[in-house]
């Protein structure tokens, strides 16, 4: 209202109305309607007070015609004010008021009386967070270049940064991408760059961390839980869709979007994640912070010996996967097969993969833990995972025929040899079937019977089966004929032949 008063000042003084508009303190149409509101209550004559600040708006108000802001939808106000609250837009309300209400009024009449509605609202207001030296880090990830993988192919990096909450300090490192893994192990990084450990970090919702997002009961990831008990540190996970709990890591993020990655070219990750730590030190340390007017390596410097100190043996990290025990007995992971006992074939289990071994558990039952597998597609098998029948036949492999022949004597040894040593066909079950039945006629009749079936070049499972069944091992073994005759009867052999009975006579 200052500028009212002056012109009052300057028209009690003789100022024309031209002058005092060309001064710029206001326009000629103001200027009229002012001088006749003060030449009506006579501000301008000799003498007169110029009156306060109250008078000239109570005066200035009288002459003008109120304008009515009532909308004609006022009588439909509670179920308006019910869609609004509920987030139902100006036009939906317009259309179901005609609809449902049989309301004939017009469009601004429902605009009005948003506008009202919103005017009713408070104001959305923020309180900036402050924090304690060492009591807080907040953690976000952020989109970074794409650089060539080393599988040849391009591919979206991703900016994992750590913040100390009251230094600013950063830990920045590009990865490729954002599993639970890869969580864990930036965390392991960063807490190492520090050195040393906040007393909270303070987290959005990722699924690496978080597995049901909820205001107040978040379900937390089972190896970052694992993670933060190891490291002594509390996980506060910020309610969904309000980033503004983190803003300090969230401006920290633009920050190396906006200030680092441009103008800048990369060989490869280690090349990219290199100059982020030189970017860190030289650069982002030493600026003058916007918020705390400080240098956040200054500030660090003060904050470091207030971290919680790292444990002397670092946290065994690990990944939790709910896996399914195939009826191969095996479950995958990572593209590998890991064994587990075959009696829970067809149940979930759980499965805890660090670097080096892999853990399978049944609830909280620890079954066996299994050296990583080194590539993708490798069986990592505990025999005694398998069935009885599954072990028995992959414990009768070649070595077992041999040994095992070698225990019943040489000519059992030496018809073994030729079963497994055939150029043609895979005989290993004949030879375990001839070893078979040394459990049913004992080792002397089976060595009798291997040595009349090598004696008449039979060396068969059948044949050695078909001599223990008729009892010839146990008759005297007559020797074959001469190989000059045996020559020419060596494929119209009889079963007396090889069975004991009188050679045919050949005339």
């Amino acid at each position: 209202m200052f500028q009212y008063r002056q012109v009052l000042v300057r028209l009690r003084a003789g100022d024309t109305v031209r002058e005092i508009a060309r001064s710029g303190l206001m326009g000629r149409d103001k200027l009229g309607a002012l001088r006749t509101v003060a030449e009506q209550q006579g501000w301008l004559d000799a003498g007169a007070e110029v009156p306060d600040d109250g008078t000239i708006v109570a005066a200035l108000g009288a002459g003008r015609r109120a304008r009515s802001t009532v909308s004609s939808a006022e009588p439909h106000r509670a179920v308006v004010k019910a869609w609004f609250e509920a987030g139902v837009q100006g036009r939906a309300i317009h259309a179901a008021l005609k609809r449902e209400h049989a309301w004939s009024g017009s469009y601004s009449a429902v605009v009005r009386m948003l506008r009202q509605l919103r005017g009713e609202q408070l104001p959305e207001v923020t309180v900036r967070l402050s924090f304690a030296p060492g009591e807080a880090a907040q953690v976000d990830f952020g989109a970074g270049p794409v650089l060539m993988h080393p599988e040849g192919k391009p591919r979206r990096t991703w900016a994992f940064v750590m913040t100390l909450a009251h230094s600013r300090h950063q830990y920045v490192e590009f990865v490729w991408d954002q599993s639970s893994a890869t969580w864990l192990g930036c965390h392991r990084r960063a807490f190492e760059w520090f050195d040393g450990v906040p007393e909270r970090v303070i987290i959005d919702n990722a699924k690496c961390a978080i597995v049901r997002a909820c205001s107040h009961d978040p379900l937390v990831q089972r190896a970052y839980a694992e993670c933060a008990e190891g490291y002594g540190f509390k996980i506060d996970a910020c309610p969904p869709h309000d980033p503004q709990k983190k803003g300090i890591v969230e401006a920290g993020v633009k920050y190396v979007k906006g200030n680092f990655l441009p103008t800048r070219t990369f060989r490869d990750l280690a090349d990219l994640n290199a100059q982020a730590r030189r970017w860190v030190m030289e650069e982002a340390g030493t600026r003058m912070h916007g918020t705390t007017r400080e240098q956040p390596l200054a500030l660090y410097a003060l904050e470091a010996p207030l971290l919680r100190r790292l444990p002397a043996v670092a946290p065994d990290l690990g990944t939790w996967h709910r896996v399914v025990l195939h009826r191969d007995c095996h479950v995958q992971h990572d593209r590998a097969f890991y064994s587990a006992p075959f009696a829970l074939a067809g149940k979930t289990l759980w499965l805890r993969a660090t670097d080096s071994v892999v853990a399978l558990y049944e609830d909280y039952r620890h079954l066996t833990t299994h050296l990583r597998a080194q590539r993708a597609g490798q069986r990592v098998t505990l025999a005694d995972h398998l069935p009885p029948e599954a072990r028995h036949f992959f414990e009768r492999d070649r070595r077992w025929c041999a040994s095992q022949a070698q225990a019943v004597g040489p000519r059992c040894t030496e018809l073994v040899a030729r079963l497994l040593g055939d150029r043609i066909a895979e005989r290993l079950r004949a030879a375990q079937g001839v070893l078979a039945m040394g459990k049913r006629y004992g080792a002397a009749r089976l060595e009798a019977a291997c040595e009349r079936a090598l004696a008449h070049d039979s060396p068969h499972y059948r044949t050695v089966k078909t001599i223990l069944a008729t009892g010839a091992d146990l008759q005297p073994l007559v020797e074959p004929q001469t190989p000059a005759v045996y020559a020419h009867t060596r494929f119209t052999r009889s079963a007396a032949d090889l069975f004991g009975a009188e050679p045919n006579t050949i005339h």
